[in-house]
């Protein structure tokens, strides 16, 4: 290849004070120092619990069995990890206090004063802070509460787990808009067209420079970015409409929508953390599809109570069906990373990718259901079901679970949580 030697691997795209990170090319590669590709985290998160009953795995690769709600899980049984029996200790029984650290394992206090501690997302962020321009993306699908619990523990646990000081949770981003905005700029929401309208003439000039190869990589990517803007200008459109009919003034933005549907709120996000995963714009993220004490409500499903109510019959097909539907929410997000090319794998399989609840059971913390998707790179195996409910309990930490994934992302640890140990087997 005749390229400039000016063509870094990392490559951004410029226009009206937009800036449009592309993802890793073969091309640029060719002439770059050789590196890792990065490795990612996420976590989604569903609140109340599972269905103990139909949440199982068995078995290992291609003839791995799994329970129904676990069924859309799959097309990937090679590129997962169903772990049983893991312990929060500190998160163990109660509404409340299970949410607040499922991502830090740390003792939370009760009453007026928030104490936690930093969860496992945020030091992956801080360690990853120089590398990206976003140091971690927090989102949600449900909107926090306030309050206490008859418990005496704050809502504020229940809302939150993302924590970046033990008595600071972050925000949660609820807005598709504005969490899509954050990974081009502020400028985004001043413009009247698409922010690839604004670079198309440098895309194309850079698809002349690089292998065939990477002229499929850039189409491709350039569509995902035009399909996830084009679904949050419509949801824009569609506020903008509602707006009119509240007589909102015409010359202020829209503000950004949040979906009424749970699925094409939970797609939405997922889009946008795929985006940022593939751009290398971020490396971290966390989605709070439903909170602890959900309030959600799932009509497409035609379940006419709230997400909570149902969990106290966890068994019942009413819970069955909410469960599955967040474990489709989360196959979404695998199988979109899992076509996203980046060298001879995928962003997947650079990825560690969980799904977690903060109960087994109503009120039962004894141990928390957990999946993981992707390899890290090769530095995670994959395709088993994996069982610690009898290794006891110093042996089936959750915390110890973070340590050995922070300890794939080059973030090592002496303790985290109420564990100083790697989870054997892992």
């Amino acid at each position: 290849m005749n390229t400039s030697m000016n063509l870094s691997r990392r490559l951004l795209l410029k226009g009206l004070g937009i800036s449009i990170a592309l993802p890793w090319l073969e091309s640029a590669h060719l002439l770059a120092k050789a590196q890792e590709e990065p490795k990612r985290f996420a976590c989604l998160f569903i609140g109340d619990g599972i269905c103990p009953t139909t949440w199982w795995a068995k078995g290992n690769g291609a003839d791995m069995e799994l329970g129904s709600s676990l069924e859309p899980l799959a097309p990937f049984k090679q590129k997962i990890n169903v772990i049983r029996g893991l312990h929060n200790r500190e998160g163990d029984g109660g509404h409340a206090k299970c949410t607040g650290n499922i991502l830090s394992g740390a003792a939370l206090k009760r009453g007026s004063i928030i104490q936690g501690g930093i969860s496992m997302d945020q030091r992956l962020a801080k360690h990853f802070e120089e590398e990206t321009a976003i140091p971690s993306l927090v989102l949600g699908c449900e909107q926090p509460v306030s309050g206490f619990h008859e418990s005496q523990y704050s809502m504020v646990y229940a809302s939150h787990i993302s924590w970046r000081s033990p008595d600071s949770p972050i925000p949660i981003e609820l807005y598709p808009a504005l969490a899509f905005d954050s990974l081009f700029g502020s400028q985004v929401g001043k413009l009247q067209g698409s922010i690839l309208d604004q670079v198309l003439e440098q895309a194309n000039d850079l698809k002349r420079k690089v292998s065939g190869f990477d002229q499929i990589k850039l189409d491709e990517y350039l569509n995902s970015v035009r399909e996830t803007e084009q679904h949050v200008q419509r949801l824009n459109r569609r506020q903008a409409k509602e707006n009119v009919a509240a007589n909102v003034p015409l010359h202020q933005r829209p503000p950004a929508g949040q979906p009424s549907n749970f699925r094409e709120y939970c797609r939405l996000m997922a889009d946008i953390i795929a985006l940022a995963f593939q751009t290398d714009r971020s490396r971290i993220a966390t989605m709070l599809m439903s909170r602890d004490l959900s309030g959600q409500v799932y009509p497409f499903l035609n379940i006419r109570d709230d997400h909570h109510s149902y969990s106290h019959s966890n068994t019942g097909p009413e819970y069955q069906a909410i469960v599955r539907c967040h474990v489709e929410q989360y196959a979404y997000l695998i199988e979109k990373l899992s076509k996203m090319q980046e060298g001879d794998k995928t962003v997947l399989d650079n990825s560690c990718i969980m799904f977690v609840s903060e109960h087994w059971n109503a009120h039962n913390g004894q141990q928390v259901p957990v999946v993981l998707a992707g390899g890290l790179g090769g530095k995670l195996q994959t395709g088993r079901s994996l069982d610690y409910l009898n290794a006891g309990n110093d042996k089936r930490k959750l915390c110890s679970l973070y340590l050995s994934i922070m300890d794939r992302m080059g973030l090592k640890l002496s303790e985290f949580g109420d564990s100083r140990e790697r989870l054997a087997g892992l």
